[in-house]
C-alpha cells in the first residue's frame, strides 16, 4: 500500500476500507509494517494465502472517517459481511471466508462448511469477543 499521508502516525484504526467492484469494503488490520516510509504492508484477518491476498493488489485504501468514535454500537451499525471472518458461529466453528459471488452469500467455516450469511438467521452479534449466535434450520448442516 502506498502511504500518502502520516494519518498511521496519527491515529490507530482496527479496519481499513478498500475500494473493491466500487464498493466500500471493510477489512480488519492483522499487522501491518513499513517498508519505507511510503510503502506499509498490511495483513488482514481472513486473508492467509498469497491467491487471495493478490487480490487486494491495486485497490484504493481508506481509513475510517471517525476513527476516533469506537463504540460497540457505532460498530454494529457500520458492521458488515467482510468484517465477519474470524468471528465464532455458536459452537460451530469460525468464519474462514464469505462467499459474496452470488446473490445467496454464505459464510464458509474453517472446516468447509457452509450456512447461509441470512440476517433472518443472525439472532445477536458481539463485536468485543467476535462471536454470532445463529438460528440454524434443523438439518442445514446435515447437507
Amino acid at each position: 500500500m502506498q502511504v500518502e499521508d502520516d494519518i498511521f502516525d496519527r491515529t490507530d484504526a482496527d479496519y481499513l476500507v478498500l475500494e473493491l467492484d466500487n464498493i466500500m469494503v471493510p477489512f480488519f488490520i492483522e499487522e501491518y509494517y513499513f517498508k519505507t516510509d511510503t510503502t506499509a504492508l498490511i495483513k488482514f484477518e481472513g486473508i492467509d494465502t498469497l491467491e487471495r491476498a493478490k487480490e487486494f493488489a491495486n485497490v484504493d485504501v481508506y481509513f475510517p472517517r471517525n476513527i476516533a468514535d469506537n463504540n460497540i454500537k457505532s460498530e454494529q451499525e457500520t458492521l458488515s459481511y467482510p468484517m465477519l471472518v474470524g468471528f465464532q458461529v455458536n459452537d460451530i466453528g469460525k468464519i474462514a471466508y464469505i462467499d459474496h459471488q452470488t446473490e445467496n452469500i454464505m459464510f464458509e467455516l474453517e472446516d468447509g462448511t457452509l450456512i447461509p450469511a441470512s440476517e433472518e438467521l443472525i439472532e445477536d452479534i458481539d463485536v468485543p469477543n467476535k462471536q454470532i449466535k445463529m438460528t440454524i434450520p434443523e438439518g442445514l448442516l446435515d447437507i
